[in-house]
């Protein structure tokens, strides 16, 4: 770990932990507060993933954010008022803040601030367990963190609001700092090169072998997924981000292996730091044959988690791949029940059981994706061979690509796969 690492790991081990936070968030011209109030869920979500507790939230409408403070001079009172009178820890924002909103921020509010990329990136500080994941991290962290360094650095605190003049210890601290995490950057980078490159000979020596890779929005069930198909031990929690580094495993069906990979899950407003720092974990989307996009079926968002997945992998180039629709934890949301049970069932039943029509579903994304999806439930199995019929077709069709000659009944020779796992 570098100088600067420990340093701020120091400062992020001697501060006190945060407990409480309250959510801001501005409603924006063409945005309802329902939509609103369910991004500051996912916002709480992520909260609690860093180990605080959220207390309150506070929204406003604005056209645009307040370049001084995001949110206007009364709700910024309101908001510190608040914070004041029961002792909260930490104010989170939805939205990124500038370097200056930040400063100002923290200034009046006297707590720390975060932003919604500054959570996220500590998220995956905390998640990372593998040397590529750690660096990927660290770098994107510290680019993040460069133009807002003065607030970062506890022993700079003094010379907020004082009369430091230009060129003074404060200032001339600030700057070495600065040149010195430029430096840190420059190393990580080539850290990284090197790390990539062993990585493209890793997957150069998968070539003859299909790639699958688990897709999808945070905390949708990939690792479960994962482990129920590899019977391996891979950590599966309900919390955002659960999986940050990949994971990649060997599965035979049919007599025919191939490679699967959990990788990281996608979120709204991904940092855009974080997703080139991850670059080198985001091949193993971009270098897949096929694509298994899993949904939690039971959120309801789970259409919006679908645009931002889809909207992602076009980003990253990825989005021409076959791909496999799951609908995952349908144990959790009830289907159409049949037109007997219908009648015995009054209008508030009906309205409250918020049923889901798994048929029109998979008539609607049939036509979209061009294979049928799945609607299983990965926590207890229910449905996995549906989804092994569907997976096995996609990886014969590529496998008979790599193998023209190949017959079904031949047995082949899986100790050359041995060492891609």
């Amino acid at each position: 770990m570098s100088k600067y690492s420990r340093k701020l790991q120091k400062l992020h081990d001697t501060a006190p932990k945060p407990e409480t936070a309250v959510l801001v968030a501005i409603i924006h011209q063409h945005q309802t507060e329902q939509q609103a109030q369910e991004y500051l869920d996912e916002l709480a979500f992520l909260t609690e993933t860093l180990g605080a507790k959220t207390v309150y939230r506070f929204t406003q409408r604005l056209e645009r954010p307040d370049v001084k403070s995001f949110v206007g001079s009364g709700k910024l009172e309101e908001i510190k008022a608040y914070v004041n009178h029961f002792e909260v820890n930490m104010v989170i924002f939805d939205d990124d803040l500038s370097a200056s909103q930040m400063r100002n921020l923290e200034n009046e509010l006297q707590v720390k601030v975060y932003d919604r990329s500054l959570l996220i990136l500590d998220i995956f500080l905390s998640r990372a367990q593998t040397a590529q994941a750690k660096t990927q991290v660290e770098l994107a962290r510290f680019q993040y963190l460069l133009p807002r360094l003065t607030r970062m650095w506890t022993h700079l605190e003094r010379q907020r609001g004082g009369t430091t003049t230009r060129g003074g210890a404060g200032e001339k601290e600030i700057e070495t700092d600065k040149r010195d995490i430029r430096n840190q950057i420059t190393l990580l980078k080539e850290k990284l090169r090197k790390i990539e490159k062993q990585g493209q000979t890793q997957r150069k020596s998968r070539e003859g072998i299909v790639r699958v890779a688990l897709v999808g929005y945070t905390n949708v069930g990939k690792s479960t997924l994962m482990r129920l198909m590899t019977k391996a031990d891979v950590l599966a929690e309900n919390k955002l981000f659960a999986t940050v580094d990949s994971t990649v495993r060997k599965v035979v069906l049919e007599n025919i292996p191939f490679l699967l990979s959990d990788t990281v899950g996608f979120i709204r407003k991904l940092p855009t730091h974080l997703i080139e720092s991850f670059k080198s974990t985001l091949d193993e989307i971009r270098e897949a044959d096929i694509l298994v996009h899993i949904v939690d079926i039971s959120h309801p968002n789970f259409e919006d988690h679908i645009t931002v997945v889809n909207q992602t992998l076009t980003e990253i180039g990825a989005s021409d791949k076959p791909t496999i629709l799951v609908f995952n934890k349908i144990d959790l949301v009830p289907g159409m029940p049949s037109e007997d049970e219908l009648q015995l069932m009054t209008e508030i039943e009906i309205g409250e059981a918020n049923f889901l029509d798994f048929e029109k579903l998979k008539e609607s994304y049939t036509k979209k994706v061009g294979i049928p999806p799945v609607f299983m439930a990965a926590e207890d199995g229910t449905h996995i061979d549906e989804l092994r019929y569907s997976l096995i077709d996609e990886v014969k069709k590529r496998h008979l690509q790599i193998y023209p000659n190949y017959l079904e009944d031949e047995t082949i020779d899986l100790s050359q796969f041995r060492d891609l796992e």
